[in-house]
């Protein structure tokens, strides 16, 4: 670990040279670059440099222990840097693990209603209003793609963009199925039922990392269907795409011009066909060993919700949260930091191995 750690170190002292060069800053493509490079090794770099001081310092007092009148003092002294030593290893072991390259992304979301009919769909609505209010408490904006909606107010599918820094960090391991149980309104003998919904989150990807040739996308315009006024059902504005090569067809019709559409309908095509090659990635990565919460299948049952015992509970870490009303709307930070957790003691350990 140390000698990465000190490789670690010569790269960012050669990095801090060359961002202050007048020939790399010239060339502001290669300087921005080397910018977000010396950025992501700096807390890195920082915490080893404290480990090197503090180790130094329990060194020191150790010396100063056969000096009877320093003894005291020093033992201290030493003692205090020797309890620190382990706290600050595990720092950097966890600050070593290779970050999420798409942490900081924003996110588009689908919702699909799985088994159970009306109530699934009406559960599908549910979950889109407890990822509503939890990117509002983040101070993120949440846009609808594409809904199809149900005559009870529930959706059959719905897609989202959440755009804000961090989003895909805190939001990706919602992907899986999500099962419900309760007595839905519809239901007049009180009999529980269990409904299931499918989460599909996946980073937004930049024009740079999914080259699209125009030449293999079909487009048809069609006449928005659902709530809207009289706008929505007179224009021609809501966007089919259809990306040939693979046969992904994407669809948005919640903006009132086509060109808008379109834009945010390329925006959710890129980020599908840049999810199926992160996807084969994970998997690859999953099968040499076992590095995440979860497999990362989407037909995985993640999470299921009953609102008898008023219980949430994750399959993945095992964990329950009695406070459903609180969870629905949108407070789910407590179970997000425990997977987020949960994963790095896993990625951790796959270090180890």
């Amino acid at each position: 670990m140390f000698d990465k750690l000190e490789g670690v170190e010569a790269r960012y002292i050669e990095l801090t040279k060359l961002i202050s060069d007048p020939e790399v800053i010239a060339n502001q493509t290669e300087w921005q670059k080397l910018m977000k490079e010396h950025s992501s090794l700096q807390e890195l770099v920082e915490k080893y440099r404290e480990y090197k001081k503090v180790k130094q310092q329990m060194e020191e007092a150790k010396e100063m222990m056969d000096d009877k009148e320093l003894k005291e003092l020093a033992e201290a002294e030493f003692y205090e840097a020797k309890e620190k030593l382990p706290k600050i290893e595990e720092e950097l072991k966890i600050l070593l693990i290779p970050s999420d390259p798409n942490d900081d992304k924003s996110i588009i979301c689908e919702i699909r209603a799985g088994a159970g009919g009306e109530e699934a769909a009406l559960f599908a609505g549910t979950l889109f209003r407890m990822y509503s209010m939890y990117a509002e408490k983040k101070h993120w904006k949440v846009e609808v793609l594409h809904e199809n909606e149900t005559g009870l107010g529930g959706y059959k599918e719905i897609s989202f963009m959440i755009t804000g820094k961090g989003a895909y960090s805190r939001l990706k391991f919602e992907s899986g199925v999500h099962r419900v149980q309760r007595v839905p309104d519809t239901e007049s003998s009180g009999r529980i039922h269990t409904s299931t919904a499918t989460v599909v989150v996946m980073p937004v990807a930049e024009d740079v990392e999914v080259e699209l040739n125009p030449a293999d996308i079909k487009m048809e315009v069609f006449r928005a269907s659902g709530a809207g006024g009289q706008h929505i059902n007179k224009t021609s504005s809501a966007v089919r795409l259809i990306h040939e090569p693979t046969g992904i067809v994407v669809e948005c019709q919640t903006e009132r011009s086509q060109f808008q559409n379109r834009e945010y309908a390329m925006k959710l095509l890129r980020s599908k066909i840049y999810d199926i090659e992160k996807e084969k990635q994970d998997t690859e990565i999953a099968n040499t060993r076992k590095t995440q919460v979860g497999s990362g299948d989407r037909s995985e049952k993640i999470r299921t919700y009953n609102y008898p015992q008023g219980r949430i509970t994750d399959h993945r870490i095992g964990m329950s949260i009695y406070q459903m009303e609180d969870f629905l709307n949108g407070n789910i930070d407590e179970m997000i930091d425990n997977l987020i957790a949960a994963d790095r003691a896993e990625k951790l350990k796959g270090e180890e191995e």
